[in-house]
C-alpha cells in the first residue's frame, strides 16, 4: 500500500525545489493545463492543498456545481500577485493533510499529474515513486468522467505499463511507461507520443473529442 500523505509531502517539497530557480519568464510559460500558465497551476496546487471537505462543498455551491469554475476561482484565490508569493504559499502547504470528499488516492493524481503539467513545458525531469504512479492511474481509471476520471475514456482498452506491474482493462492494447499512461488518462495528449499499440488510435481519437 502506498503511504499517500508521505508521497504527497515528498512531491510538494520536490516541486518547491524545482520552482525556486525559475525565472519570471518560466513562471509565465503555458502549462499542460489548457489556458493555465505554470504560475496558475502552482496556484491550483496550493488551493488544492488548502481544500477541506467543507471548503470544497462550499466552493462548489458558490460555483453552482460547475467544477471548472470552482477550479478557476480557487486557483485565482490561491495564486499570489507574484511568483515568489505563490511559492511561499506552496512552502507553507507542504505538510497539510486536507482533502476534498474524494478517494485519498486522488491526492496522488493531483501531486503527480500537476507536477508534470509544470515540469514538462520547462524541460524539467523528475523521478516519481513507481507504486504511487500505479496507484494514481488505478484511481483515475476507476473514477467516472463526471468526477474527473477516465473510466469512459479507457473503456474497452487494455492498458499495460512497460516499467511497472500494471495491466488494466480488456481490448486493443496500449502500452508504455506507467507515468505516460497516467498522464494520458488525465487528458494530457502529450503523453500519447510515448505510447504504442493497436488501441492507441482509439485513445487518441477519444482525447481529441473530449
Amino acid at each position: 500500500m502506498v503511504d499517500v500523505w508521505t508521497v504527497v509531502r515528498t512531491e510538494r517539497r520536490a516541486l518547491v525545489a524545482d520552482l525556486e530557480s525559475l525565472s519570471a519568464t518560466q513562471w509565465a510559460t503555458p502549462s499542460l493545463c489548457g489556458g493555465w500558465t505554470v504560475h496558475d497551476v502552482v496556484g491550483h496546487v496550493v488551493d488544492t492543498a488548502l481544500t477541506s471537505r467543507l471548503r470544497f462543498v462550499r466552493d462548489m455551491v458558490r460555483a453552482r456545481f460547475d467544477f471548472d469554475q470552482q477550479n478557476q476561482v480557487g486557483m485565482e484565490r490561491a495564486r499570489g500577485a507574484a511568483p515568489g508569493e505563490t511559492l511561499d504559499r506552496l512552502r507553507a502547504s507542504v505538510d497539510l493533510r486536507l482533502t476534498p470528499p474524494a478517494p485519498l488516492a486522488t491526492r496522488l493524481v493531483e501531486a503527480i499529474v500537476h507536477g508534470e503539467d509544470i515540469r514538462r513545458p520547462l524541460a524539467l525531469r523528475h523521478a516519481y515513486d513507481t507504486d504511487a504512479v500505479v496507484e494514481a492511474f488505478r484511481c483515475q481509471a476507476r473514477t467516472s468522467a463526471s468526477m474527473g476520471g477516465a473510466k469512459t475514456l479507457l473503456a474497452d482498452l487494455r492498458l499495460s505499463a512497460t516499467d511497472a506491474e500494471l495491466v488494466h482493462g480488456d481490448g486493443p492494447s496500449v502500452e508504455g511507461p506507467a507515468l505516460e499512461l497516467l498522464l494520458a488518462s488525465c487528458g494530457r495528449a502529450v503523453a500519447l507520443d510515448r505510447l504504442s499499440g493497436p488501441g492507441l488510435a482509439t485513445l487518441r481519437e477519444r482525447l481529441d473529442t473530449t
